[in-house]
């Protein structure tokens, strides 16, 4: 403490002396300049204003700190000041660029564009505290890929985030999961950033990504209910609407994969799982009779958490005991060493209680439609050599899965 107060006042004695070696001629000008500057439009015409601003910015390069620093803050509470004098102050130390940073309105995209892409993370970090951030300064502090600077813009409730941007921090979670709840409280975040970090995401944010982003398709039910029967009638030949049609139908078990199945029913395959345990060809069984690829069934059940499982039972209308019996396929503990419900087994229910059926099923279908729909040999090629990809060169399922499967094709 005593060795931290020695060097505050050995700080502030250096800069008193600074202050004191600085010529007082030199000090009256710039002071004089700096009121320039400041005089509202009735007194300076804008080109008055920049001449003086251009001859300040020379005597500021051999100024010293102090010096620098008593213009900038000079500065800071103006709406109007020389371009060219701001540009440079922005570009100076952080204790300097900081008035400016934090209090100046007349500072516009382009400056702190600049800044950002021009200065380091300090410099970054208070941009993304400042005040009515625009999407085109938030994209080139996101581009950086610094935590705190990061964490600080999500919590910043005046900044905006384009979708470009959103998609990255989505990505950036995975491997920082601080990140995941301050950007589940975005309004710029959707389903499909919210469904993919599920997966990664804590179980306090894995119940906010339930609560609040497991939708319902009643609305697209509704309006797309007469396109099942020409769907039909055509004998499903479009691909491209057969994919839709089976991301909305209220139907989520496989009836084609039940007639072929060795198994009554999936209530069936779950018990008989339950008495001699899981295997891989029983957990594609699994699958298949829940109208999912056995590549997103491994997904789920290989979740350590377990959430994932309580979406597959409830999106497919199984019961609270063909979950305990899914569970315990898997040997997965329903008791801890206390003798009361492990806590992986009670969160696993209340997921499962908390959700209705539609709700599950857009959540289950997604999974499905971006883990396995959208992955071709070109993707799993990408994923496996840690590609992410350039905006828009992979669609928001084809990102989806490479962030979700990357741990999976990497072994």
């Amino acid at each position: 403490m005593s060795e931290g107060r020695e060097s505050t006042q050995q700080g502030r004695d250096s800069y008193a002396a600074e202050v004191a070696a600085v010529p007082k001629s030199r000090t009256a000008l710039l002071k004089r300049l700096a009121d320039v500057v400041s005089l509202p439009g009735s007194r300076i015409n804008t080109f008055e204003r920049a001449v003086t601003g251009d001859l300040l910015v020379e005597m500021l390069r051999l100024a010293s700190f102090a010096e620098r620093k008593r213009v900038a803050e000079r500065l800071a509470p103006l709406s109007e000041a020389p371009n060219s004098l701001t540009r440079f102050l922005l570009r100076d130390a952080p204790e300097i660029a900081g008035f400016l940073i934090d209090r100046s309105a007349a500072l516009n995209d382009a400056d702190l564009l600049g800044c950002a892409r021009d200065t380091g993370p300090e410099h970054r970090l208070m941009i993304a505290r400042r005040r009515g951030l625009s999407e085109v300064v938030t994209e080139e502090l996101v581009r950086h890929g610094e935590l705190q600077v990061i964490e600080a813009l999500l919590r910043n409730p005046e900044s905006r985030l384009s979708q470009w941007s959103v998609e990255q921090v989505v990505g950036f979670s995975r491997e920082h999961p601080s990140v995941c709840a301050p950007l589940l409280r975005r309004p710029e975040l959707r389903p499909s950033g919210a469904y993919v970090m599920f997966w990664w995401c804590g179980p306090d944010e894995r119940r906010t990504v339930l609560q609040r982003f497991a939708v319902s398709r009643e609305v697209m039910q509704e309006i797309a209910e007469d396109v099942f029967a020409m769907a039909a009638a055509e004998g499903w030949q479009d691909p491209v609407s057969r994919k839709a049609l089976q991301f909305i139908e209220r139907r989520q078990r496989n009836r084609a994969a039940i007639a072929k199945s060795p198994y009554d029913s999936l209530e069936h395959a779950v018990a008989v799982a339950a008495e001699s345990g899981i295997t891989r060809d029983l957990a594609a069984e699994i699958s298949y009779l829940s109208g999912i690829k056995p590549l997103t069934g491994a997904k789920i059940m290989g979740d350590p958490s377990g959430e994932p499982l309580a979406i597959l039972c409830k999106g497919t209308g199984l019961t609270r005991t063909d979950l305990r019996n899914l569970w315990r396929s898997m040997r997965r503990p329903e008791v801890g060493a206390d003798g009361d419900e492990h806590p992986d087994w009670q969160r696993v229910v209340v997921t499962f209680e908390m959700l209705a059926v539609d709700r599950a099923q857009t959540v289950l279908r997604y999974w499905n439609w971006a883990l396995s729909s959208a992955l071709t040999p070109e993707l799993v090629q990408a994923i496996r050599e840690g590609e992410t990809g350039e905006a828009g060169e992979y669609t928001t399922a084809e990102r989806a899965a490479m962030m979700a499967l990357s741990d999976n094709f990497r072994r």
